[in-house]
Parts: structure tokens; sequence; C-alpha cells
């Protein structure tokens, strides 16, 4: 049986990001959990440049669970560059931020996320959000084929 597929959260706060790795743990979910402290961190991860060069480009995250406040590089342009790149343009995103606003909730859907989550502030309710993403994206989701490097066998 292979390695499951990492996550890719990409998240600021610290407290935020201990959140999810003990939400994560409550609803037994095993994938690895990548984070990424800033949008720059986050594409140069995906991309496999700067402090992730030599990464296998190939090995997609599972999933990127995408805050948009994000310092260097917002969590929205993190968005419309991942969806630029023939590379990353499948990868299931899903923003998962404390913004309520109309145009936040607009423009993450106009640049292609694939789903919008407001992050609650009580942690039973952020455990329980966190464990139907795990289910819903990691186990009842059927991945987008990944697209193959142009000039590639």
């Amino acid at each position: 049986m292979s390695e499951p597929k990492s996550i890719l959260l990409v998240e600021d706060n610290p407290s935020d990001v201990e959140l999810t790795r003990r939400a994560l743990r409550k609803a037994h979910i095993a994938n690895p959990l990548v984070v990424a402290e800033d949008g720059k961190e986050a594409l140069d991860y995906l991309w496999g440049i700067g402090a992730h060069a030599g990464r296998d480009v190939s090995d997609l995250p599972a999933l990127m669970l995408l805050d948009l406040k994000l310092p260097r590089i917002s969590g929205l342009e993190v968005l419309r560059q991942a969806r630029a790149d023939p590379r990353t343009r499948r990868l299931p995103v899903v923003v998962l931020t404390t913004s309520r606003e109309d145009q936040d909730i607009g423009a993450g859907y106009d640049l292609g996320s694939n789903s919008y989550i407001v992050k609650p502030v009580d942690f039973k309710q952020f455990a329980g959000a966190i464990a139907q993403l795990g289910l819903y994206w990691l186990l009842l989701n059927e991945a987008p084929p990944q697209v193959q490097p142009l000039g590639g066998d």
C-alpha cells in the first residue's frame, strides 16, 4: 500500500496550524501535513523551487487548505497562480479562512477554489469541519488525473 498523499496547509498563524494538526489527529486522518507559512512558500513547495528545490513536483498534495490573509503573497494570488499553471490547475483547493466578506468568497470561487469554508472559532466545531473535509476530499472525492508535463513521455 502506498503512502498517503500529503495535505498542504497554507497558514501563517501558528495557533491555527496547531489546531489543524490536532483536528486531523482527532479525525484519524493520517495524511502527512506540510505547512507553508506564507504564499511564497506555498508556491515554492508546489513548484519545487527556493527552499523546496529538488522536491518531486509530480507528487502533488491530495489537497491544499489555503488561508487568504497571508504575508508576502496573498492566498488569492496563490490560487490565481496555481490555477494558471497546468501542473497545479487541478489540485483540489479549499479556502479555509476567517473572512466572511462577499468579495473574498466571490474572488475565491472566481479564481477556481473548490470550496470556501469560514473557520469556526470553537475547537469542537473546527475539528468537526476538518473531519468532514478529510472524509470528503481524501476518501470520497475522486481526484482528477494528474496533468502530464509538456514534452514528457
